[in-house]
């Protein structure tokens, strides 16, 4: 069925989920993962700043902006770096061959070229929920790989009000099984 799952995540919520989605699906059928952080100015917390690129434009800005803009940098990229280690360890404890790519770029463009490189059967995915005119101005990750994929890609949405409503759900089946 599947043999070669590549998952997209980010630091969201959401990528948690991803993950743990992927995991399941690799584990009942045997696949390997490969695990994807694009590093984005999109991504929520990334510390990028155009005004940097103008860097000599700008008299006011001095070595001290820009060594705090690295320092930021730095860290987001090595969040990054962080996060996939531990997906990718936890996926190999439970059984499932995983390895880890970061890489700086366009996310919907990396994705569907590693999707080639690396022979993928299936992206997997989140989506943010953007539409209408944010979709329009932003731009859409899972659109663009809906469109642009070399493979099948399984796009998952899960916004916090799903998530809030499973946990209250959750814990009012537990009140009323614990009332009987």
């Amino acid at each position: 069925m599947f043999t070669k799952i590549l998952v997209a995540l980010d630091r969201s919520p959401t990528g948690k989920q991803v993950f743990e989605h992927s995991l399941a699906l690799a584990k009942a059928t045997g696949a390997s993962l490969t695990l994807l952080h694009v590093l984005s100015a999109e991504e929520e917390g990334s510390p990028y700043a155009p005004v940097l690129s103008n860097f000599d434009y700008y008299p006011g800005l001095g070595s001290q902006s820009f060594e705090y803009y690295q320092q930021q940098w730095d860290k987001f990229k090595n969040q990054g770096v962080q996060m996939l280690q531990e997906f990718c360890a936890e996926a190999n404890t439970a059984g499932v061959n995983a390895e880890f790519i970061q890489q700086l770029g366009s996310p919907g463009k990396l994705i569907c070229q590693l999707a080639v490189q690396s022979n993928a059967d299936l992206i997997i995915m989140g989506r943010r929920g953007r539409s209408g005119l944010k979709e329009l101005f932003l731009g859409s990750v899972s659109n663009y790989v809906l469109h642009h994929a070399p493979c099948s890609v399984h796009v998952l949405h899960v916004t916090a009000n799903i998530a809030q409503a499973q946990e209250v759900v959750a814990e009012s089946s537990v009140k009323v099984g614990a009332g009987n």
